[in-house]
């Protein structure tokens, strides 16, 4: 029945891929001739602009002929049109592809738009267009496909991103302006990422290295800035409806996406409507496997409920992780009113929302030869996103341009375990509650450019818990993840960045920021919560700067200083979590944490050539002071207690007096001919915790990644071969007290691997194209470092999508 709906999607999709309506010129992709949205009509003479729809069409009506205008979109050649030349509304302009765009435009940098080439940081931009022609399933494995952020999952309903050998709470997730990090961000590993829809994304930027200056605390490593497609008003005096449909199918894990959106406007309001559904199957891994690492990997057994007893049932296909599948529903309102050119008011509604998630790592987990668990899994994780940005671009004597964005998060997520042969299912749910207030000012004075504004945010959260004997449906309470009188954390920060273009070639920035943080978690019933004697109250300031230098040579080489410091104050759960962290491991609360600190310096190297190829390096090293990490500890003077009906040792959270991190990245992309573009990534990272004998291995530092691809574009075809790679994670680089998971690798660590892999897309038509994916062509099995799910077997895909 599935499939027979599956099929008639696709029949409808197939249908309405011949609608269309007609506007005034439209913009096309050279290559492949398909509609480019969002490109800028610029006026020469006044700077007035108008963007292209999603068809690729604009209107030129409030444009005089002999005034001239030109055409830009991120990736692709400048288009001139001359003063005085005539044109007619049915004209259609092509645009040649860059394989490398030298001024594209970045905002993570500084919340305000400005040229990549002014900025010191390395920045890596995914477009809309790359996002659509991944077929990732979530923006974790769109991540992971850039060849730069390596991604850990736990579970096939995961994705934790690593980025300069930081991750979890200790790198920054920005959706739409709004930071999604909050009080209960964990250092482990997170999911949070997955609640993010790609369907409707237009970019998503990835800043490398410390952002505390622009976001202030936990953007150590770095920070993911994912934006969602604006509204598009309608070119003439009538509505205008526009829309977008897809649906795909992944062999891998019997997956089924389908994605709906539609944009209704007239010239001064617009709305956009988006819907996706998703359903992941069990995760078949990959059949073709190194004898050497014996059953490593295999799914043996399911444990099932048979007759009221917990039976273990012999998996008949140990390729198949059971209990991994899981589905989610994503959804986003977004409103735009512009009264005037230089006006925005957009109301933003996003809601996400899954089935149960199952911890596949904690579900394969064997004590004395049997299973440990017979459920695990995360419940549905709920995020709520509401918010208001007003964004004014009338120049005063203050400022050029003007943001606020007003923002309310609301956040659901529960753990829910229960031991084999146990009648009682644990359940602790987190609740949340996030209101956040961004303002911030951009002036431009002759050569100086101040960017300036104040951040406030409030978090509240909630812990309940409690077990239920699922046999007599008896209530117990237990022990809360959180102190159970409930906790706050909240931050007030201002900062100011300057930036001086000294000459035509060099550029001066700098910046810093002052933040003040406060923690506060009440302990109501001693005798639930007995790891911490009193309530926690912390209050922490910091004060941020960076200094960078950008020099644009006039033989197209970039070079990049850059000079930076970061700061994470401590959350709530690092201070009062009480968690089993790994097998036979229990975190235990640590009130008198301290702020772990982050002082680097990077430089970086970039030579564009004129046919769009680039090379570029860049090297870093950071010292990191205080940093916080996993060491052993005492309950009550003993170092072990029983937690969950195990006896478990017990750890805490706790400052390690210095650490030192450094690595680098290398990038190539060249274009082989007309059609075919070779590009390549590279990715070191080394880190170290300094002791007084020998050094000991930092946690969270990847193996040598990296991404190697040929594409190929000709008329409406496009198409990629690319190679994934990892090194080995020897067992002499784990940190085994903290979260590398070294009881998820092999005895010697996690094995090098690599996929071959295949992208192609056709366009039948200017509103019809057919995708198909091939991954892990060779069908290996394999595990990226510190997950607890080995990854997708050979996994084929074909998506169909339709503009209307």
């Amino acid at each position: 029945m599935q499939i027979r709906k599956f099929f008639y999607t696709l029949i409808f999709i197939f249908l309405l891929s011949f609608y269309s309506n007609a506007q005034t010129i439209q913009v096309l992709s050279k290559s492949g001739l398909m509609p480019i949205a969002g490109a800028e009509v610029v006026n020469q003479k006044n700077g007035f602009f108008t963007t292209t729809n999603y068809e690729g069409k604009a209107s030129l009506s409030s444009f005089k002929t002999q005034e001239g205008f030109y055409i830009n979109h991120v990736g692709y050649k400048i288009f001139n049109h001359p003063p005085g030349k005539k044109i007619s509304k049915d004209t259609v302009i092509y645009l040649q592809k860059y394989s490398y765009n030298l001024t594209s435009v970045t905002i993570s940098s500084s919340r305000f738009e400005e040229n990549s080439q002014e900025v010191p940081h390395k920045i890596e931009k995914i477009s809309r267009k790359e996002i659509e022609q991944s077929n990732a399933q979530t923006p974790a494995d769109l991540l992971q496909q850039s060849g730069s952020v390596l991604v850990q999952k736990s579970q096939q309903g995961g994705g934790s991103p690593i980025i300069r050998g930081f991750e979890a709470n200790k790198v920054l997730i920005v959706i739409d302006g709004v930071r999604m990090n909050n009080a209960i961000y964990r250092g482990g590993h997170l999911q949070n990422v997955i609640t993010l829809d790609n369907s409707v994304m237009d970019n998503v930027e990835i800043l490398f290295g410390a952002g505390s200056v622009i976001y202030g605390s936990d953007a150590l490593g770095g920070v993911m800035h994912f934006t969602t497609r604006k509204p598009m008003l309608s070119l003439t005096d009538s509505l205008q409806f526009l829309g977008e449909s897809y649906v795909r199918y992944s062999s891998a894990n019997n997956g089924t996406n389908a994605h709906l959106n539609f944009n209704f406007g007239n010239k001064k309001w617009a709305s956009l409507t988006s819907i996706t559904a998703s359903n992941y199957d069990d995760l078949r891994q990959g059949n073709v496997r190194n004898p050497f690492y014996g059953d490593w990997g295999k799914s043996t057994f399911v444990v099932d409920r048979v007759n009221g007893v917990d039976s273990i049932i012999p998996n008949s296909n140990i390729n198949i992780q059971k209990r991994s599948g899981y589905s989610q529903y994503d959804f986003l309102q977004k409103v735009l009113y512009k009264p005037s050119q230089n006006i925005d008011h957009i109301l933003n509604v996003q809601y996400s929302t899954s089935s149960n998630v199952p911890r596949y790592d904690r579900l394969s987990q064997v004590r004395s030869g049997l299973p440990r668990f017979s459920e695990w899994y995360y419940g549905p994780q709920n995020r709520l996103l509401t918010s208001y940005l007003f964004a004014n671009n009338n120049k005063t004597k203050l400022y050029d341009q003007f943001k606020v964005i007003a923002a309310y998060q609301n956040i659901e997520e529960s753990r829910h375990n229960r031991s084999y042969k146990s009648d009682v299912l644990n359940s602790r749910v987190e609740q949340l509650n996030i209101a956040s207030l961004n303002v911030d000012f951009k002036k431009t004075i002759a050569a100086h450019t101040l960017n300036y504004g104040v951040e406030g945010i409030y978090n509240n959260v909630k812990s309940i818990a409690n077990g239920i004997n699922i046999s007599s449906g008896d209530h117990s309470i237990i022990d809360t993840r959180y102190p159970d009188g409930g906790s706050e954390y909240n931050t007030f920060s201002g900062y100011a960045t300057h930036k001086y273009r000294i000459n035509d070639n060099l550029v001066l920035s700098d910046g810093f920021r002052f933040s003040v943080v406060n923690a506060q978690a009440l302990i109501t019933n001693q005798n639930l919560f007995p790891y911490l004697q009193n309530n926690i109250s912390q209050l922490n300031r910091a004060l941020n700067g960076n200094l960078g230098l950008t020099y644009n040579t006039n033989n197209s080489f970039k070079y990049s200083l850059l000079l930076s410091s970061g700061f994470r104050a401590p959350n709530i759960d690092d201070l009062a979590k009480v968690f089993e962290s790994v097998a036979g491991t229990v975190i235990i609360p640590n009130s008198n944490l301290k702020p772990e600190y982050t002082y680097n310096a990077e430089l970086s190297v970039n030579k564009s050539f004129n046919n769009g190829g680039v090379i570029e390096w860049v090297g870093y090293y950071t010292r990191y002071l205080d940093a916080i990490t996993t060491i052993n500890s005492q309950f009550e003077g003993q170092d072990s207690l029983f937690y969950d009906g195990q006896l478990s040792q017990v750890v805490t959270s706790g400052n390690a007096k210095q650490a030192y991190i450094y690595g680098t990245s290398a990038s190539i992309l060249l274009p082989l001919s007309k059609f075919v573009t070779l590009s390549s990534t590279y990715n070191y990272t080394f880190g170290r915790i300094e002791t007084d004998t020998t050094d000991y291995p930092l946690d969270h530092i990847p193996p040598v990644f990296g991404k190697t691809s040929l594409d190929f574009t000709k008329n409406k075809f496009e198409g990629s071969f690319f190679v994934m790679y990892n090194g080995w994670k020897r067992v002499k680089d784990y940190n085994l007290f903290g979260e590398d998971n070294f009881s998820k690798a092999t005895p010697f660590g996690t094995p090098a691997w690599y996929t071959l892999n295949l992208r192609s897309s056709y366009h039948v038509t200017e509103h019809f194209n057919v995708q198909l994916n091939i991954d892990n062509l060779l069908d290996y099995s394999y595990r990226v470092f510190a997950s607890g799910i080995h990854a997708p077997g050979r996994n084929i895909s074909i998506t169909l999508r339709v503009k209307f």
